[in-house]
Order: structure tokens, then sequence, then C-alpha cells
């Protein structure tokens, strides 16, 4: 179940961590976020280290569908009813940087980046539709209604957003590792204040970024309670159309489209980490019924954070961790959101105040009615009684038929057959 980039990409390996060390940065974490904040650091002339358990790209990263968009769902409506249109332009602006940041990273990189449209569409609420694309107007942002897509299926309506992108995700982020101070296979078992404790040596920084995903410290910052992890499934198929373009549904059980090469990207079977959901099953199914002639590929799942309000949380850990920093929470949208943790966070770890941080607060409120989903599901979690529970914070695990993994639904750690850890928050492996 390898993805696509790993078949298609080649790295530079990193030695792993034999000695204690000193810093200005450090950087937990070496997926497309945490690499992005480490070449933003030397490009700067900061000193930094960036220390990643397994491999850089080894996580999320290479299991992305890699759109670089603007367009988060219907975000912009909902953030302008919830805080109002100057946040949702500050949204919009950011993004847009980080998307116009790739751009030109890419001139120089062997990425196979692309200039696309990206569409959002609703299968049944046309009127999703339309409120979004009154939400961007007030933005000043160019964009148009659609019905007409070349997907095998009609559609109520779509927003479509000009001159987004897509790219393959292993190959830049490999090409921007070389040269940058990493320690692969170097895991954080521990940290005290901004020094940070690994099985080869104590690494002593002044400033620490945790770029893990999901955040691993649990003392500080609530996010076990602000987030949830929300898991997906995707399928390459050779012999199956070119859509020329990015295709998400509004729906987040809905499905999405992309070309890569030769191959067309099936992406959807979404569910709640730990709960049931249609996989890949659903995603056969669906292109055996509409492109016969397809033939699958590769086929493979990632997992996303999710957080309460739909904005990334990056910023400060919490306000009572000085010097510690997270960018976590990117609900589906980790490549724009990556390079947005990394302009914000690179300002912060310099003392420099950036001026979209106040929006991406990770301790702003936490009244949203998720809230009140997060805290059932965690005390049912809790309160089940099966002999196999999860050490991040004692959970009941779900045998998950389709990965053969066992799976958290309260905050999203998985498990292997054997009990080693795949996917955080759980730091450890099942005893």
């Amino acid at each position: 179940m390898n993805s696509v980039w790993e078949q298609t990409s080649s790295k530079d390996n990193f030695g792993r961590l034999n000695k204690d060390i000193k810093t200005d940065v450090l950087i937990i974490g070496g997926g497309m976020a945490g690499v992005l904040c480490a070449y933003y650091l030397n490009q700067a002339g900061v000193s930094s280290v960036l220390a990643e358990a397994k491999t850089i790209g080894g996580g999320i990263t290479k299991n992305t569908t890699a759109k670089i968009t603007s367009q988060h769902g219907l975000i912009y409506d909902k953030i302008i009813k919830k805080y109002g249109i100057e946040k949702a332009k500050q949204y919009l602006e950011i993004n847009q940087s980080a998307l116009k940041t790739y751009r030109n990273l890419c001139k120089n990189i062997d990425c196979d980046f692309e200039e696309k449209n990206s569409y959002v569409y609703s299968i049944d609420n046309r009127q999703k539709i339309q409120d979004e694309i009154t939400a961007l107007s007030k933005l000043g942002f160019d964009t148009e209604f659609t019905k007409d897509l070349p997907l095998p299926f009609e559609v109520e309506g779509a927003v479509r957003y000009p001159n987004q992108a897509q790219f393959n995700p292993l190959k830049f982020l490999y090409a921007i590792s070389k040269g940058l101070n990493i320690y692969e296979h170097t895991k954080v078992r521990e940290h005290m204040g901004t020094t940070a404790i690994t099985d080869g040596g104590k690494i002593y920084a002044k400033k620490i970024i945790v770029a893990t995903h999901f955040p691993f410290i649990n003392k500080h910052g609530g996010y076990f309670i602000k987030m949830y992890q929300h898991r997906s499934c995707v399928i390459a198929l050779r012999n199956a159309p070119d859509v020329n373009g990015i295709y998400v549904d509004e729906s987040q059980t809905g499905m999405s489209f992309r070309n890569y090469e030769n191959l067309l990207f099936l992406g959807g079977g979404a569910h709640r980490t730990g709960k049931k959901g249609g996989n890949w099953e659903e995603l056969q199914t669906f292109a055996k019924n509409h492109y016969p002639d397809a033939i699958e590929k590769y086929r493979w799942a990632t997992q996303d954070c999710m957080t309460l309000d739909g904005i990334p949380y990056i910023g400060p850990y919490s306000k009572s961790t000085e010097g510690l920093y997270v960018a976590t929470g990117f609900n589906k949208w980790g490549m724009t959101s990556s390079m947005v943790s990394a302009m914000i966070l690179c300002d912060m770890v310099q003392g420099r105040k950036n001026e979209y941080q106040e929006l991406f607060l990770p301790s702003r409120s936490i009244l949203h009615p998720q809230l009140a989903v997060n805290i059932f599901e965690s005390t049912k979690g809790l309160l089940t009684p099966k002999p196999k529970r999860c050490p991040h914070l004692g959970c009941a695990l779900n045998w998950n038929s389709y990965e053969h993994t066992w799976d958290c639904p309260c905050h999203g750690s998985r498990f292997t057959e054997n009990g080693e850890v795949i996917d955080n928050p759980a730091t450890g492996d099942l005893k």
C-alpha cells in the first residue's frame, strides 16, 4: 500500500543523532511543515536542527494527494460567519501567498509542478456553492460558478478557483532538504523546557517547533480535545480520463479527483479514524461502475487532523510553554498549511510579529459545536470495555480490518497488528 510518490521519488539518507548538541531552534517532525521550517530558518541564517523519528516525508506527507490550493472546501463563507470579513481575507491572502511561494520555489525544482484550476462541488446543495461564491466576491477573489465538470455524475454546482497547483510532494521535499541539519531515526522521547531527549543524545535548544502532525505533548494545549483525526483512502487508476483540474466534494465523505502523469487519483472512503467507513471498497466500486476499463496501479490511505473551527493551530504551543511552538490541524489541506506554518513560525521564533499570527493562534476559543462531539467520542472510548487500550490516554482501540491495524476512535493513534505505533499522538507501542 505504498503511495505513488514513494515509487517515483528517491532521497538522500540522513544520519541519526549520536551526541549532545546545541541549536537555536529544534524542529521535531520531518514532514512538509517541519522541513519547510528548517529550510526557511536556514535561509535566514538561523541555527536549527530537525529531528525525525523515522525518515523525512515518511509520515502523512508521503500519503497526501498534494493539492496546492487556497480552496479549502467551503471555508470562506464559514470564516466570515464566525470571525468576519477581515479574518477571512487574511486566511485567503496567506494561503495565496503560500501558493505563490511554492510556484517560485518549484521553478528550480524538478517536482512535476503543474498549474491547475481547482473546484469544490456539491452533489445536492447549490445554495452552499452560491454562498461560497458570494463570500469570495466580498474578499475580492476572482472565481465563478459552474456545473460543467468532467466528472461522471451530475453536480448542483461548483466554485472554480483559477491558477491553483499540484505537484509531487516527495520530490519537492527531498530537494529542499539537501544541506539541512537533519537527523533521521532520532525520536524525541521527552523534553524538559526546550531541551529534548533522544536515544542518541540531548538537543539543547532555545526554542522548539513541534511539527509532528498531531502534537505529542499532552500536558499543555489541550490538543487531544481540540482535534480529532479523519482517515481517507486513495486509488490511482491507469486507463482513466484526464480531468484536467483538482476537484473536491464539499462533503467530508465525498470524493476528490486529480491526475498525475498517466494516472487518475480517486480519493474518498472517508471516516473518523477508528470508525467504519467506505475505505478502498467504496472507491473500487465507483471505478468499476464509471471507469470500467481502468486498472488500479496504487492504493494508499492517509489521515488528517481536524480542528474545531476549520482553521489550523499555528503558533505558541500553549500560554504556559515559553519557547515552544506548534503547527497542526491542517484539515486536509496540508500543503498550503505547511507553507503558512513555516511563514508564521519562522517569524515568531526570530522574535518578529507576523501579521497573520492572530488568526491561527492555538489558544483561541474552543467554544464550537465540534468540541461536544470530541468530548463524547473520548468519553465513549474511555468507557468502552475492550482489552486493547491506547497508551496515549487509555481509549479502547478498534480493529481496522481493511488495513490490519488497531485504531483509536478518540484521538486517531494507530498501531500495527503487532502493536507498533504508526500514527501519533501516541508515542509508544502497545504493551
